[in-house]
């Protein structure tokens, strides 16, 4: 089980030294990276697991823990359909996560 880099394994602040793998948390790790990470953590992702993992879950999950803007910007990056994308942002399940109030 590989460790991750420190600026990917800074995301993950809450869980302490409980060890957090991409091999193990895949899903999770996906998800975190995508939604919370910077552009070094994000490399990073794009190296280990690759585009096409990382655009099939996506798809698998309809984006969910993404913002609609994240999600554009993964649309144009992964040359995801924008009929699909725009699918997920106006999806009725989203509106409650994406309305809210921060």
């Amino acid at each position: 089980m590989s460790v991750l880099p420190a600026a990917v394994q800074a995301l993950f602040w809450e869980y302490g030294d409980r060890p957090i793998s991409l091999d193990r948390d895949r899903e999770f790790v996906i998800d975190r990276v995508l939604s919370e990470g910077d552009w070094e953590p994000i490399r990073w992702l794009r190296r280990e697991a690759g585009a096409e993992a990382i655009r099939g879950h996506l798809v698998r999950t309809h984006g969910r823990r993404l913002s609609p803007r994240q999600l554009r910007l993964w649309q144009v990056l992964l040359d995801l359909p924008a009929a699909e994308v725009d699918a997920w942002i106006h999806d009725d399940a989203r509106r409650i996560w994406d309305e809210r109030v921060v």
